[in-house]
């Protein structure tokens, strides 16, 4: 069994690894997102902002199913129970904020891999719809900035309301391993907070 769980890890870390929002960019436009961006981050945010729709269309598909296939193919062999579940959770997060070649420098921050891998808890959705919900309520409706702590504020959230939701504990660890990997690459800019003016506010539409 153990065996068996350490193949899925891998394989899903290994698939976290694959960088498109770098390789896609620069086959299309043939630029380099972790240069014109200005964060540097090889995600789907700058692939949109750099390369234009198409390549951060591609990105986003490209990031949920890296994240979503290891897992979802994990789930069908060998089932949710075991608490070895929760590392095939947050191992494609992982290889992606830490991918196998260029390591954190070159990585990207999880976020579209982390609604890839909830994704693949199918037929188990609430995890998913939580996630998706928070993310709307701080991007949408509520206005926090800077986005680091959009971030962070989003995964607590979701952490605590997957507990009252009564989420299945392995999916409530991979949750927690998850928010840990994706805090930990907005840690910079949340170590800069006293020189960035934090700001929450609710959305107004324009009249």
């Amino acid at each position: 069994m153990f065996i068996e769980y350490g193949f899925y890890i891998a394989l899903s870390y290994l698939s976290g690894s694959l960088m498109f929002g770098y390789a896609i960019p620069k086959m299309i436009k043939g630029i380099d997102v972790r240069k014109e961006s200005s964060d540097g981050n090889p995600g789907t945010t700058n692939a949109f902002l750099c390369g234009g729709a198409l390549c951060g269309i591609l990105v986003l598909l490209g990031d949920i199913l890296k994240g979503m296939l290891p897992v979802y193919l994990a789930g069908r062999h060998l089932g949710t129970s075991s608490m070895w579940f929760a590392l095939v959770m947050v191992a494609p997060v992982f290889g992606h904020a830490f991918p196998l070649l260029g390591g954190k420098k070159n990585g990207g921050k999880g976020i579209a891999v982390s609604f890839g891998v909830l994704l693949g808890l199918y037929p188990f959705l609430t995890n998913l719809w939580l996630l998706i919900f928070w993310y709307l309520l701080f991007s949408v409706l509520i206005c926090i900035n800077p986005h680091s702590y959009r971030t962070l504020i989003t995964y607590i959230c979701w952490i605590v309301s997957a507990l009252f939701c009564k989420v299945k504990p392995v999916f409530c660890i991979g949750n927690i391993l998850i928010s840990w990997v994706v805090v930990d690459k907005h840690r910079e800019e949340l170590k800069n907070r006293k020189k960035r003016q934090i700001y929450f506010g609710i959305r107004r539409a324009n009249r």
